[in-house]
Protein backbone atom coordinates (compact mmCIF):
# COMPACT_ATOMS: atom_id res chain seq x y z
CA UNK A 1 0.00 0.00 0.00
CA UNK A 2 1.47 3.10 -0.96
CA UNK A 3 1.33 6.24 1.25
CA UNK A 4 -0.10 9.83 0.62
CA UNK A 5 2.18 12.36 0.50
CA UNK A 6 0.47 13.73 4.25
CA UNK A 7 0.77 10.54 5.95
CA UNK A 8 4.55 10.70 4.54
CA UNK A 9 4.75 14.00 6.37
CA UNK A 10 2.74 12.82 9.40
CA UNK A 11 5.16 10.13 9.75
CA UNK A 12 8.20 12.39 9.63
CA UNK A 13 6.71 14.87 11.93
CA UNK A 14 6.41 11.80 14.26
CA UNK A 15 9.88 10.87 13.80
CA UNK A 16 11.51 14.34 14.72
CA UNK A 17 9.12 14.97 17.44
CA UNK A 18 9.58 11.52 19.32
CA UNK A 19 13.49 10.60 19.01
CA UNK A 20 15.85 10.22 21.66
CA UNK A 21 17.13 13.58 21.87
CA UNK A 22 14.01 15.27 21.68
CA UNK A 23 12.24 13.21 24.46
CA UNK A 24 16.08 13.67 26.62
CA UNK A 25 15.46 17.43 26.37
CA UNK A 26 11.84 17.42 26.92
CA UNK A 27 12.41 15.84 29.96
CA UNK A 28 15.77 17.39 31.09
CA UNK A 29 13.76 21.08 30.71
CA UNK A 30 10.82 20.12 32.47
CA UNK A 31 13.49 18.95 35.41
CA UNK A 32 15.24 22.32 35.19
CA UNK A 33 12.31 24.31 35.23
CA UNK A 34 11.14 22.26 38.35
CA UNK A 35 14.12 22.69 39.79
CA UNK A 36 14.69 26.30 39.24
CA UNK A 37 10.83 27.13 40.54
CA UNK A 38 11.73 25.04 43.85
CA UNK A 39 15.18 27.16 44.59
CA UNK A 40 12.85 30.43 44.23
CA UNK A 41 10.19 28.45 46.44
CA UNK A 42 13.22 28.47 49.35
CA UNK A 43 14.60 31.85 48.52
CA UNK A 44 17.04 31.25 45.82
CA UNK A 45 15.47 33.69 43.46
CA UNK A 46 18.33 34.26 41.43
CA UNK A 47 19.31 30.60 40.33
CA UNK A 48 19.08 30.02 36.78
CA UNK A 49 18.89 26.82 34.36
CA UNK A 50 22.49 27.96 32.99
CA UNK A 51 24.10 28.19 37.07
CA UNK A 52 23.60 24.09 37.23
CA UNK A 53 26.50 23.84 34.67
CA UNK A 54 28.86 25.29 37.59
CA UNK A 55 27.05 23.59 40.88
CA UNK A 56 26.99 20.51 39.32
CA UNK A 57 30.53 20.31 38.48
CA UNK A 58 31.64 22.49 41.56
CA UNK A 59 31.38 19.76 44.58
CA UNK A 60 32.10 21.17 47.89
CA UNK A 61 35.90 21.57 47.59
CA UNK A 62 37.88 23.73 45.83
CA UNK A 63 37.78 23.59 41.81
CA UNK A 64 39.94 25.42 39.33
CA UNK A 65 37.96 27.79 36.65
CA UNK A 66 39.57 25.87 33.97
CA UNK A 67 38.29 22.35 35.54
CA UNK A 68 34.92 23.52 35.67
CA UNK A 69 34.93 24.46 32.06
CA UNK A 70 36.26 21.27 30.75
CA UNK A 71 33.52 19.57 32.84
CA UNK A 72 30.62 21.46 31.80
CA UNK A 73 32.20 21.29 27.90
CA UNK A 74 32.03 25.22 27.76
CA UNK A 75 35.12 27.76 27.31
CA UNK A 76 36.40 28.90 29.93
CA UNK A 77 35.25 32.97 29.02
CA UNK A 78 31.28 31.19 29.34
CA UNK A 79 32.39 29.48 32.47
CA UNK A 80 33.54 32.81 33.93
CA UNK A 81 30.40 34.78 33.09
CA UNK A 82 28.38 32.19 34.92
CA UNK A 83 31.02 32.38 37.90
CA UNK A 84 30.65 36.52 38.49
CA UNK A 85 26.86 35.91 38.25
CA UNK A 86 27.30 33.29 41.24
CA UNK A 87 29.55 35.41 42.95
CA UNK A 88 27.23 38.53 42.69
CA UNK A 89 24.42 36.67 44.20
CA UNK A 90 27.10 35.12 46.89
CA UNK A 91 27.11 31.67 46.20
CA UNK A 92 30.64 30.71 45.21
CA UNK A 93 34.08 32.70 45.97
CA UNK A 94 37.47 33.09 43.76
CA UNK A 95 40.64 32.92 45.40
CA UNK A 96 44.00 32.00 44.19
CA UNK A 97 45.66 28.94 43.82
CA UNK A 98 48.04 27.84 46.63
CA UNK A 99 50.03 26.14 43.59
CA UNK A 100 49.66 27.96 40.92
CA UNK A 101 49.33 31.77 41.62
CA UNK A 102 48.21 32.70 38.15
CA UNK A 103 45.31 30.01 39.07
CA UNK A 104 41.80 30.60 40.66
CA UNK A 105 40.05 28.17 42.72
CA UNK A 106 36.39 28.28 43.20
CA UNK A 107 34.68 27.20 46.38
CA UNK A 108 30.98 27.34 47.83
CA UNK A 109 30.06 30.07 50.30
CA UNK A 110 28.52 29.50 53.50
CA UNK A 111 25.07 30.76 50.97
CA UNK A 112 26.70 28.07 48.52
CA UNK A 113 25.94 25.44 50.82
CA UNK A 114 22.92 26.00 51.56
CA UNK A 115 22.21 26.18 48.14
CA UNK A 116 23.58 22.57 47.44
CA UNK A 117 21.73 21.53 50.05
CA UNK A 118 18.22 22.57 49.17
CA UNK A 119 19.79 21.83 45.77
CA UNK A 120 19.46 18.21 46.59
CA UNK A 121 15.94 18.28 48.54
CA UNK A 122 14.34 19.79 45.64
CA UNK A 123 15.25 17.16 43.34
CA UNK A 124 14.97 14.40 45.68
CA UNK A 125 11.10 16.21 45.84
CA UNK A 126 11.11 16.37 41.87
CA UNK A 127 12.05 12.55 41.58
CA UNK A 128 9.07 12.09 43.86
CA UNK A 129 6.76 14.13 41.64
CA UNK A 130 7.92 11.54 38.71
CA UNK A 131 7.86 8.85 40.57
CA UNK A 132 4.28 9.41 41.73
CA UNK A 133 3.41 9.57 37.66
CA UNK A 134 5.24 7.06 36.34
CA UNK A 135 6.39 4.71 39.01
CA UNK A 136 8.80 4.57 41.55
CA UNK A 137 10.13 1.01 39.43
CA UNK A 138 9.99 2.78 36.15
CA UNK A 139 12.27 6.05 36.79
CA UNK A 140 14.56 3.86 38.91
CA UNK A 141 14.71 1.79 35.63
CA UNK A 142 15.13 5.11 33.41
CA UNK A 143 18.37 6.13 35.86
CA UNK A 144 19.93 3.19 35.78
CA UNK A 145 19.75 2.25 31.89
CA UNK A 146 21.17 6.20 31.60
CA UNK A 147 24.08 5.59 34.10
CA UNK A 148 24.63 2.50 32.16
CA UNK A 149 24.75 3.56 28.85
CA UNK A 150 27.04 6.74 29.83
CA UNK A 151 29.39 4.40 31.08
CA UNK A 152 29.21 2.15 28.23
CA UNK A 153 29.36 5.49 25.01
CA UNK A 154 32.76 6.39 27.49
CA UNK A 155 31.41 9.94 28.24
CA UNK A 156 34.64 10.87 30.20
CA UNK A 157 34.02 14.37 30.14
CA UNK A 158 31.82 13.18 33.24
CA UNK A 159 33.38 12.83 36.60
CA UNK A 160 34.17 8.94 37.61
CA UNK A 161 31.16 9.99 40.67
CA UNK A 162 28.28 10.30 38.33
CA UNK A 163 28.73 7.12 36.38
CA UNK A 164 28.75 5.51 40.39
CA UNK A 165 25.58 3.32 40.56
Amino acid sequence: MTKTAAENNQAIASQLSNNLPRLLRELSCDFDRRICEGLAARGHIGIRTSHSTVLGNLGMGDVRVTELARHSQMTQQAMGKILRDLERLDYVKRSIDGSDKRAKEIQLTARGRVLAQDSLEVVDQTCDHYASKVGAQQLEDLKHNLRSAVQQLHLHNLPASWTDP
